[in-house]
């Protein structure tokens, strides 16, 4: 089908909840994406994130199309032993990045039910209802995380949320020191603040944040499901600060492309009840050994370290453009963003044009997620393609 074709279809049938790019994807691979009229574009977007061992890696496809064969998705109240391995490899990872001794995973099917959960367990595990969350932050659209994101435009037409939460500035000690009280269950913060327009925080600021969680008996929540899994040049963001929370969030990249959500908390703090919580697709075999696979190209091809070199790289590059139109360039590893002087749309639109697919990070910020694996000539191309663009 050609676009035209493509694009009625889904417009008759579409809920409209998501808004669409004038253009149809109809193939992936590495970091190019090709569109049905056969343009083809270099992926600096990571497919909203997710994509960091890029397109249809073949160790991940492997993986997907053996299993599929064997066993896709059983019942959730039997063992299994792609989730067996799967458990017993991320938890490997998660304690040697986090510097805990033990831990228990919870699986789900996507970020935002990953916060779900981690937030349901804090109130579960301190026997308290408030939750502190930071001004610009992200955390999902159900109702749990959707209470915990900050923007307006997300939270209004659906309102009221979940009660007992709380919004302080991030990056404010003082602000924390004043909102967490003998009622809150969590804290929950991105190491990176994603869609809030690209801003890392410090390493004052989160040893400050757990200092006081510990002090005041919350358990601290770190969403890393757009900064995990190699993207900051780490296993996981926190690894920058030495930071060790009570919880971590997964999800977008750590299932090869498949919906995959994870909690993991401190093993200290036990586990749910059973029957308290659960998923009916989540850690299914299908998913599990598809992040297995995640997990050994992460480590076969280095890609925490590659994010790391080419993240200093990339930044270098975009700072000596000069130009006029960009206010500042944040980053950490291959999460960037460009703040512009002016409106985002206009950019990505010529971008998109230009054989470069980017993403916004609210009005005026260009944000770059490329894959992890994406080759540097073709982040010299977009560079030059930006400066084109912005000039």
């Amino acid at each position: 089908m050609n676009y035209a074709q493509i694009a009625e279809i889904e417009s008759t049938y579409t809920s409209g909840g998501v808004g669409r790019r004038p253009v149809a994807l109809v193939r992936a691979q590495g970091a190019r994406l090709w569109d049905s009229e056969g343009n083809e574009y270099i992926d600096c977007a990571a497919a909203q994130g997710w994509a960091n061992v890029g397109h249809s890696h073949p160790v991940v496809t492997e993986a997907i199309k053996r299993q599929a064969e064997t066993y896709v998705a059983g019942q959730e109240s039997s063992y299994n032993d792609q989730r067996a391995l799967w458990m017993k490899e991320m938890a490997s990872v998660l304690e040697g990045s986090l510097d805990w001794s033990t831990c228990y995973l919870h699986p789900s099917n996507s970020g935002t039910e990953a916060n779900e959960a981690a937030l349901k367990f804090a109130r579960y595990t301190t026997g308290r209802t408030g939750i502190v969350a930071m001004m610009r932050g992200f955390h999902g659209r159900t109702f749990g995380s959707l209470s915990a994101t900050w923007n307006k435009k997300y939270r209004e037409p659906y309102e009221p949320l979940v009660p007992e939460f709380k919004h302080v500035p991030y990056e404010n000690v003082e602000a924390l020191d004043e909102a967490i009280d003998d009622n809150t269950a969590a804290v929950i913060v991105e190491i990176v603040q994603g869609e809030g327009g690209v801003y890392p925080g410090s390493t004052d600021y989160f040893q400050a944040l757990r200092r006081l969680c510990t002090e005041r008996g919350a358990l601290l929540i770190v969403d890393e499901i757009q900064t995990g899994v190699g993207r900051t040049g780490r296993w996981l963001a926190c690894e920058h600060h030495q930071l060790s929370p009570d919880v971590v969030t997964l999800g977008k990249s750590i299932g090869g492309g498949l919906p995959l959500g994870v909690t993991a908390w401190r093993g200290e703090f036990g586990q749910f009840k059973a029957g308290l919580h659960g998923s009916t697709f989540g850690g299914n075999p299908l998913v599990c050994a598809a992040s297995r696979a995640v997990i050994e190209v992460m480590a076969e091809e280095q890609l925490p370290q590659r994010a790391d070199m080419l993240g200093h790289w990339l930044k270098s590059e975009l700072l000596s453009l000069n130009s006029n139109q960009i206010r500042e360039v944040r980053s950490l590893g291959l999460m960037v963003g460009i703040e512009l002087r002016g409106k985002v749309t206009p950019v990505l639109q010529q971008l998109m044009e230009n054989g470069i697919w980017a993403l916004p990070a609210g009005l005026n910020v260009l944000r770059l997620l490329p894959p992890l694996v994406i080759k540097q000539q073709d982040l010299v191309t977009a560079v030059r393609k930006i400066s084109q663009t912005l000039s």
